[in-house]
């Protein structure tokens, strides 16, 4: 059985909520990607036609004065689907959410984890494990309260942070 999606542990969070991405890609089967590969582009004035559920979590948290921040490590030149993820960006930038880039060829002195993850109010982290493919595992969700583990992604997030260019001012290689 599959833990909870981030969208519930962010309707619980305070104070502040953190995610890094490490991969190039993920889900390219994604009908929207597929789409976006074949020259759909969505329309920032349209918010109807994009705003979702996750949208509306953010938002929400948002509200409540919980801060959302999310750093993307990429290989330059970005993938396709990294490339999609810049443009939808926007609609994180709507809901409420800080976004930065970091190259992945400025990394490499920085400790990460080796899988995506998500950090609430510094006491809960949840790892996204994926397949080859980018798909969610089986039991891709994997959440704990153990310090050891919770500590070490913060840290690693805050590195990250410091170090990555926000949105507004990332132009992809």
């Amino acid at each position: 059985m599959q833990a909870p999606p981030a969208r519930e542990a962010l309707a619980k969070a305070q104070h502040c909520a953190v995610h890094l991405e490490l991969r190039d890609s993920y889900m390219l089967d994604d009908p929207e990607f597929i789409a976006w590969q074949r020259g759909k582009r969505l329309d920032p004035a349209d918010r109807s036609s994009w705003w979702g559920g996750w949208h509306e979590a953010v938002q929400d948290a948002v509200r409540r004065g919980v801060t959302v921040r999310r750093a993307r490590i990429v290989s330059e030149p970005l993938s396709a689907y990294a490339r999609y993820e810049y443009d939808l960006t926007f609609t994180n930038l709507a809901a409420g959410e800080s976004v930065r880039w970091l190259p992945r060829r400025r990394t490499t002195d920085l400790a990460v984890p080796g899988t995506d993850f998500w950090v609430f109010d510094g006491t809960l982290a949840l790892f996204h494990h994926f397949t080859g493919e980018g798909q969610l595992a089986e039991n891709g969700r994997e959440y704990t309260e153990d310090p050891t583990w919770v500590r070490p992604a913060a840290e690693a997030f805050e590195k990250v942070w410091e170090r990555a260019v926000p949105h507004e001012d990332f132009r992809p290689a």
